[in-house]
């Protein structure tokens, strides 16, 4: 059968229509033979564009279809379509949030699995999450305010150096180093002194570090000695005989033993004192009447006068 040439150029012309209709439609973001199901959302205002991702979990599974003003409720109607693979509950969430700094933004799928199974024109609730770039938009005015108040700041600091390294005085940063450097200078010199020093008296160093390596092994060998001598055993039994010490003191001042009740027992303090005073009238008497105590063993008595205080006190 042999086909004319007119209607060659008619399928022609409707297959490049269609091919045209096909190519257009897809670089708007459709594409006429998805088997992809549909749903829709809302939001306050529009912040997406044609064949922007839909994601869930950060894995991409469907792309905006079309945005819409709905001029009866004042909001933006976005219908996306998903992968007819993925199944998410009707009560989930769509949330809108930007992928990233140099802008652009995405729906995600926040699945609640809750409720039924969402189906083909279902409406599904939003919700919008704040973004780095909006919140810079929000704080934008305080960060302002502050970066001027710290490049204020950073001028201040620059004109008080700029003053303090051109100050001329004796106070100033120039005389500062100058004083530096000759410090600086002087425990050079200093240090050299001290390298000279070392390497004249370098034999005399090195002798003291040997007498002191000999002390100090002459004292290990010591402490060994005091190890051996069981010194802790005679510190134990000094340590005991001072107990004791104690202990005997803790009784001399609670008034036990005779020596306790010496130095605590006021009555046998009096009758010493008395006894003491009788002995020194005793011999305050034989002082000035000895023939008295000659003639002790005589018959006639000689009677006791008792001193007067001239004699007391010459005596």
């Amino acid at each position: 059968m042999k086909i004319s040439r007119e209607v060659k150029t008619a399928v022609l012309v409707i297959s490049g229509v269609l091919l045209f209709i096909y190519l257009f439609n897809y670089l708007k973001g459709q594409d006429l033979f998805s088997d992809e199901v549909e749903f829709y959302t809302e939001f306050e205002y529009n912040a997406l564009t044609m064949s922007s991702p839909v994601t869930i979990m950060g894995n991409v599974v469907g792309k905006v279809e079309d945005i819409k003003y709905d001029f009866k409720t004042g909001k933006t109607r976005v219908e996306f379509s998903v992968n007819p693979q993925l199944s998410f509950s009707k009560s989930s969430t769509i949330r809108l949030y930007e992928t990233g700094i140099m802008g652009g933004n995405a729906l995600a799928v926040v699945d609640s699995y809750e409720g039924v199974k969402a189906k083909k024109g279902d409406f599904i609730k939003s919700e919008i999450q704040p973004g780095l770039i909006s919140s810079l938009k929000d704080n934008f005015s305080g960060l302002s305010t502050n970066l001027d108040k710290t490049l204020r700041s950073a001028d201040t600091l620059m004109v008080n150096l700029n003053g303090l390294v051109a100050d001329e005085s004796d106070a100033g940063l120039k005389a500062t180093i100058k004083e530096l450097n000759t410090t600086l200078k002087s425990f050079k010199n200093l240090s050299y002194s001290i390298q000279g020093v070392i390497k004249q008296n370098d034999e005399k160093i090195a002798a003291t570090l040997e007498s002191f390596k000999t002390a100090s092994e002459n004292l290990s060998v010591l402490s060994e000695d005091l190890k051996k001598a069981e010194l802790s055993k005679t510190v134990g039994d000094f340590d005991n005989t001072l107990v004791r010490i104690n202990t005997l003191l803790e009784g001399l001042e609670n008034g036990e033993g005779s020596m306790g009740k010496l130095l605590k027992d006021d009555k046998l303090y009096n009758n010493l004192e008395a006894a003491t005073k009788e002995m020194e009238m005793l011999l305050l008497d034989i002082k000035l009447h000895p023939a008295r105590y000659r003639r002790i063993l005589s018959k006639r008595e000689i009677p006791y006068q008792e001193p007067t205080e001239e004699q007391k006190q010459q005596n």
